[in-house]
């Protein structure tokens, strides 16, 4: 009786897979490309008429994160149309046959580098089961466990390519913040090293200012006779400055 559960689970896990694989995928392209300041990058997908198509998108990187975003079918006409928007989602039924052109315009950016992500899907996916729409009688308890357990791996893949592209847009906030903080920080630096260098020259010049005296100061001065003793010749006194200069 214990080995049974397990073996159900894996028969039923098996069975999924089988049906995972025999299920056809609906075409579609799923890609995060760089988009430079002032540029636009357009894309080309052939769709059938009657056909449901739909393309979801958002900015990752860049500027305020807002990219202008346009459709057009074969004959040039606009199906779709959204200017700086940071993402959004557009689902759209050909009623033409022909190549269908999406594009994103960055070209009302002067400096701004962005990174963009889009996901396109055409055509209706198809049941997980064969002739599940046709079916009279109701699922059985395997089939049933089949449909819930694929409805929760999609919801899953959704959740999982949600997280990673909001991951990656706050790793580049968190980066940019980063090496704004980091440049001001050198910034002041830098301004505290100048500052104290100039306060400091500036008090040096408190202390170090002197007054020279010059010979001009002392030709100036009142000059005295006077007499030595030995009764040579007489000298003068100059007098001048606070200071006595005796010349001969």
């Amino acid at each position: 009786m214990g080995s049974a559960a397990p073996r159900s689970a894996s028969v039923l896990l098996l069975l999924l897979f089988l049906l995972l694989l025999r299920a056809e995928q609906p075409r579609g392209a799923e890609l995060t490309f760089e988009l430079p300041d002032n540029a636009k990058q357009c894309f080309h997908e052939e769709v059938e008429q009657g056909v449901k198509f739909s393309l979801d998108y958002q900015v990752i990187t860049g500027g305020h994160y807002d990219v202008d975003c346009y459709v057009e079918d074969p004959q040039g006409n606009t199906i779709y149309r959204e200017t700086k928007k940071q993402y959004d989602s557009f689902t759209y039924r050909a009623e033409v046959k022909g190549v269908y052109q999406f594009c994103f315009s960055n070209e009302f950016s002067t400096f701004s580098h962005k990174t963009v992500y889009f996901d396109f899907q055409v055509g209706d996916e198809p049941p997980i089961l064969p002739d599940m729409g046709n079916r009279v009688t109701a699922l059985t308890q395997m089939e049933s466990a089949c449909v819930t357990i694929h409805e929760a791996l999609k919801t899953v893949i959704d959740s999982q390519t949600h997280y990673r592209l909001r991951e990656a847009q706050d790793r580049a906030r968190a980066e940019d913040l980063n090496s704004r903080v980091s440049y001001w920080s050198i910034g002041e630096t830098i301004a505290l090293f100048v500052v104290s260098f100039s306060q400091v020259l500036l008090l040096k010049s408190f202390f170090t200012e002197k007054r020279p005296i010059t010979l001009a100061s002392c030709s100036r001065a009142p000059h005295v006779p006077v007499w030595n003793s030995s009764r040579r010749s007489p000298r003068r006194v100059a007098q001048g400055g606070g200071r006595t200069m005796l010349l001969w």
